[in-house]
């Protein structure tokens, strides 16, 4: 799908209270921008922001930094902050690439990364721009806590075996996963869904899901 650029996203999203300028990896930055000593969780490619505003909503006590890399999809997330009585403190925006997260977060950093239905990169050249190839999984592993956890959720099957498939090469753990995540009862307890979650789910798609650690 043919990404719309709307040129007024870029002057929004920095004047923004939600989203964070020139972030920095150093020692209690993240610390002095929510006040708190809260643990830190991140959503990658966070596209309009449902699922992490609904997370922050419901649990104050977690600072949530959702992540996105283009302006224009990001500013929809600004709006539906803007939109509400009262925008969850401990929510933050970034507009950034993935590429650079060891220069934001500090090594051990976070407590847990989500990623939601990201990019498949189809093609096979194209396989380490995977948010869940080798290369990025070594890139999450320096801003993980000892005890913290990935969550990746796709409908894309393909994408999904390669994804497991990694894990072991990039020496992870998988703690649990499933191919069908709506009838999995301890899986899909508390479960948010995605904007496209919802979407392929409609369509009958099943959703597939995995949980790892280091």
């Amino acid at each position: 799908m043919r990404l719309r650029n709307i040129p007024s996203a870029d002057g929004i999203i920095a004047e923004s209270p939600f989203c964070i300028q020139n972030p920095s990896s150093c020692p209690d930055f993240w610390k002095n921008v929510f006040q708190n000593e809260n643990p830190i969780h991140i959503e990658i490619g966070m596209g309009k922001g449902d699922f992490i505003i609904q997370l922050a909503q419901q649990n104050p006590d977690i600072n949530y930094i959702g992540i996105e890399k283009y302006t224009s999809v990001l500013l929809r997330a600004v709006q539906k902050l803007q939109r509400l009585e009262a925008a969850p403190a401990c929510l933050r925006f970034l507009c950034m690439d993935a590429e650079n997260l060891s220069e934001v977060f500090s090594p051990n950093e976070v407590s847990r990364i989500y990623l939601n239905f990201s990019d498949p990169w189809p093609k096979k050249r194209h396989a380490r721009r995977r948010l869940t190839s080798r290369q990025f999984l070594s890139l999450y592993d320096q801003i993980l806590a000892s005890h913290g956890t990935l969550e990746f959720k796709t409908d894309n099957k393909l994408l999904f075996d390669f994804s497991l498939e990694e894990l072991p090469e990039a020496h992870w753990n998988l703690d649990s996963f499933t191919y069908d995540l709506h009838q999995d009862a301890q899986m899909n307890q508390n479960n948010i869904m995605t904007e496209y979650e919802k979407k392929f789910s409609a369509l009958g798609n099943p959703i597939y899901k995995f949980i790892a650690s280091r």
